[in-house]
């Protein structure tokens, strides 16, 4: 039996409160309108409408089932709108990148993927990404690593250089050779830890095994962060490479455990979108 279809025509018959026109609002004749709905009500165990001379009245039973009728019958015309839409778009690519990732890392990814049509890039929380990948909403998508992965197929953690990023007029800009406590009082600029709380919490570790416990700011991306830093009373971490910028100094500290973990992920039939992304994280990787 077709559930949906089937609850669709109950739906029908109670908005137009008459089989005649429930059955013109679905394009279709009255009868296999009237065996649907008793085929329906035989299939629940509940009579849902009383056949009156004045048209159709809905019963207890049918009066207490129409919201949740109506709830299955407008999702199932979600879904069905969603998968045409994708549908449609075959051909383009849609994938998706963390704010932590830099900018020269995200235009030679696009820049990699156009041969395979269209490019949409979204840049949001490892969170949401995954999620967006797992809904087939994104084809493939670099995540910050540890991040939950359940339900996406997931590529190799790649390290990418990360540095430190300080006042200029701190202290610590000038030492031969700076230490994490050397940062104390500074509040520690990064994403919030809501976008991916396992990166978050790794991070927060790795500062205080190095004697560094900070106050976090929100920052969401280089540009925030860049900016809280040049303010005078925060540090951060950027996987941008040393440049010149007013106010900033990099800092390279702890190379290894501070470096920034990423890994591809993706949905079932994108490896080869995949194997792109994956290319040219491996050539960042070595510079």
């Amino acid at each position: 039996m077709d559930l949906i279809r089937h609850l669709r025509f109950f739906v029908a018959i109670a908005e137009e409160g008459h089989f005649g026109k429930a059955a013109v609002a679905l394009g279709m004749t009255q009868p296999p309108l009237s065996q649907g709905l008793r085929r329906l009500e035989q299939h629940l165990g509940v009579e849902l409408i009383n056949r009156t001379a004045q048209g159709a009245v809905l019963t207890l039973a049918g009066r207490e089932l129409l919201p949740r009728a109506r709830l299955l019958v407008d999702d199932a015309a979600r879904l069905l709108a969603e998968a045409q839409r994708i549908a449609g778009t075959r051909g383009a690519v849609h994938w998706g990148v963390a704010g932590a990732i830099p900018d020269r890392v995200v235009t030679a990814c696009v820049g990699a993927l156009r041969g395979g049509g269209t490019v949409t890039t979204t840049t949001g929380a490892s969170v949401d990404l995954v999620a967006e990948v797992r809904s087939g909403v994104c084809d493939v998508a670099v995540v910050e690593h540890p991040a939950l992965v359940d339900g996406v197929v997931a590529r190799p953690v790649v390290k990418l250089p990360r540095w430190v990023v300080v006042p200029a007029e701190h202290r610590s800009a000038g030492a031969q050779r700076p230490t994490f406590p050397m940062l104390t009082g500074l509040a520690f600029a990064a994403a919030a830890r809501a976008t991916n709380p396992p990166a978050f919490d790794t991070v927060l570790d790795l500062l205080r095994e190095r004697g560094l416990d900070p106050v976090t700011v929100s920052a969401s991306d280089d540009r925030a962060v860049f900016a809280a830093v040049a303010a005078g009373n925060c540090f951060g971490l950027t996987a941008s490479p040393p440049t010149e910028v007013p106010g900033l100094t990099w800092l390279r500290m702890a190379p290894d455990a501070l470096a920034l973990r990423v890994r591809v992920v993706h949905r079932p039939g994108a490896e080869a979108h995949a194997d792109v992304v994956d290319r040219v994280l491996y050539r960042e990787r070595q510079r």
